[in-house]
């Protein structure tokens, strides 16, 4: 629980907490409507999951009898509560080798992401994993992967910049079978010329997968940097027509008041996230875990009980 306070303590401070502060005891008003909308928008909540968050909170009102705002609080912690859900376990059991893909914009966190998620499963669930650096056309993530995998003993396949995606998955595939390695990890392109033509190269990666493992890729984790709100969840429109997404991974949400982005995630793109960065250290990607998040969004506690 401490994590996900330090975590997201921008969030709370910049637009829950005054949420919070708003909720003092006074008589419920269209006032008090007003402002929880503007600070649920502006938190980055979205406008539609708004809407719903604030449709719910209404009749929920009416039913009690409601009156004060002092009051208002707990029930709208439950009806954040209500829009998420606990992931499901990740689908990397009970197979020779499972190949989890990765995709996303350049400059999310996807490939810090990716080398943190392999320490988290190699650590926690004793599984043997492995990285291709499927990123090519970025010589600085080859890098950064290699640099990553010396790092936490955890093997990358790589090419030199440039070279065929498709190619490099392949010859990691069969490398992750060879040696009876559990777990592939599997980095993508994050931009090319066109949109097209980055969506034709995650279906080809994917196929390519397939055809070594059947039914491969078993996950497709879209890596959406927190910071960047509302536009992360059109990015993630986009990816979820062409790679078929199975769930979300949402970085550096400790540097950022946009966290309330995780409902419309829910809410929008009818999705499971599976962890949250909400750090700098390899540890700090965690498994989502709604009650943790919610309460940590409201200045309720004491903040030196952490």
């Amino acid at each position: 629980m401490a994590i996900f306070r330090r975590g997201l303590s921008k969030t709370r401070q910049s637009f829950f907490g005054r949420i919070s502060q708003m909720l003092g005891n006074t008589e419920i008003d269209d006032d008090t409507w007003d402002d929880m909308e503007t600070l649920l928008i502006q938190a980055d909540v979205g406008f539609d999951t708004t809407m719903k968050v604030i449709d719910s909170l209404q009749d929920r009102v009416r039913a009690e009898g409601i009156t004060k705002t002092t009051e208002l609080q707990g029930a709208l912690k439950d009806t954040l509560s209500a829009l998420l859900e606990f992931p499901p376990a990740l689908d990397i059991s009970g197979r020779e080798l499972s190949i989890i893909l990765v995709v996303g914009v350049n400059g999310s966190g996807k490939t810090t992401s990716i080398a943190k998620m392999a320490h988290r499963l190699q650590n926690l669930s004793r599984r043997k994993v492995m990285i291709a650096a499927g990123d090519t056309f970025r010589a600085a993530a080859i890098e950064q992967l290699q640099t990553w995998g010396n790092r936490i003993n955890v093997p990358v396949i790589a090419n030199r910049p440039g070279s065929d995606p498709g190619a490099v998955v392949y010859d990691a595939t069969v490398a992750a079978k060879a040696r009876g390695y559990e777990i592939l990890i599997i980095d993508t392109a994050g931009r090319l010329q066109n949109n097209f033509n980055l969506m034709r190269e995650l279906t080809k990666i994917s196929e390519v997968s397939g055809k070594v493992v059947p039914g491969a890729p078993h996950e497709v984790l879209l890596v959406l940097d927190g910071t960047t709100g509302q536009n992360a969840i059109e990015q993630a429109k986009k990816f979820q027509e062409a790679s078929g997404v199975t769930g979300v991974i949402v970085s550096k949400l400790d540097s950022t008041a946009k966290g309330g982005m995780v409902f419309s995630i829910f809410n929008d793109l009818q999705l499971p996230v599976h962890y949250l960065g909400l750090g700098e250290s390899i540890n700090d990607l965690v498994l989502f875990t709604p009650e943790f998040f919610v309460d940590s969004l409201f200045d309720d506690e004491d903040e030196d009980a952490d």
